[in-house]
């Protein structure tokens, strides 16, 4: 009885946290938060007062719609680590929130074929130099295309390294559509110094000097579909101007990815167009 006595009967438990009883019995269920102690004669739980700072904290993280497996990381982990995993949590959906915002812009321009709203995009130009560039190019579907780039950079990478390095910003050219019935081709490029030209272990090319037509987006925006909005941009406006495109359309990747906010500018939608 003393140490009945010590403990919260589960509806004064469930008030105090501002829990249901049903929430505390998923909780046990889950792992999360057993009860310190179960009659076993009528089942009633019972819990430790100590327990209701984690019980409030369930409540918290649930606020934030954290799943209930990401909380049981929470709830382990010591305090700084904890925090941690909050923050990359909360990272990860404004992220995706980002990204269903630019997708809800890109499927209202879809669906009103409004012209007027590809102006949020603003267009520019740039003179592009002949450059050497090494290549790797592939057969993708959108779901494969974030993640063979990254890896075909990763690939093409010690190769610039050991002939001068970087010679300009990556770029990826679509030599056909990749969408739900296209899957390219795409051609990932590394330029490289001319003047260290040599033997390379990956293909390479030379890429004309071409007059180039862009917009820049963000990280949010560079997802599929809704990037296709900005290439739909760049495409009104060079209709608009009489200009003709000359070349593949390409994405010019000049940031640090992994640093990139969601709202940050990540890469350049970029077509080679007829100059003016």
């Amino acid at each position: 009885m003393e140490e009945r006595e010590e403990l919260l009967a589960i509806g004064a438990f469930a008030r105090r946290a501002r829990l249901s009883q049903k929430a505390l019995r998923l909780y046990d269920r889950q792992g999360l938060l057993p009860p310190d102690h179960v009659d076993p004669i009528t089942g009633y739980r019972f819990y430790r007062e100590g327990r209701l700072g984690a019980a409030r904290l369930i409540v918290r993280l649930r606020g934030l719609d954290m799943p209930l497996a990401q909380v049981a990381e929470v709830l382990a982990a010591p305090p700084e680590e904890a925090a941690a995993l909050v923050a990359a949590y909360w990272d990860g959906v404004e992220e995706r929130v980002a990204a269903q915002r630019e997708l809800a812009s890109h499927l209202r321009i879809h669906l009103l074929g409004d012209e007027g709203n590809l102006d949020m995009y603003e267009i520019l130009q740039r003179e592009v130099p002949e450059q050497l560039v090494l290549t790797e190019q592939r057969h993708v579907t959108p779901e494969e295309l974030p993640e063979w780039i990254g890896a075909a950079i990763g690939r093409l990478a010690p190769v610039a390294e050991a002939h001068g390095g970087f010679f300009g910003h990556p770029f990826v050219v679509y030599h056909g559509e990749v969408d739900e019935d296209g899957d390219g081709p795409v051609e990932v490029c590394v330029p490289v110094d001319p003047a260290r030209a040599g033997t390379y272990p990956v293909p390479s090319r030379t890429e004309p000097a071409h007059t180039a037509a862009y917009t820049r987006i963000t990280r949010a925006q560079v997802r599929y579909p809704q990037i296709l909005s900005a290439y739909d941009a760049v495409h009104a406006w060079a209709a608009r101007e009489g200009r003709t495109a000359t070349a593949a359309p390409r994405e010019v990747y000049f940031a640090d990815w992994a640093t990139l906010t969601p709202t940050d500018p990540a890469c350049d939608i970029t077509v080679p167009v007829t100059p003016a």
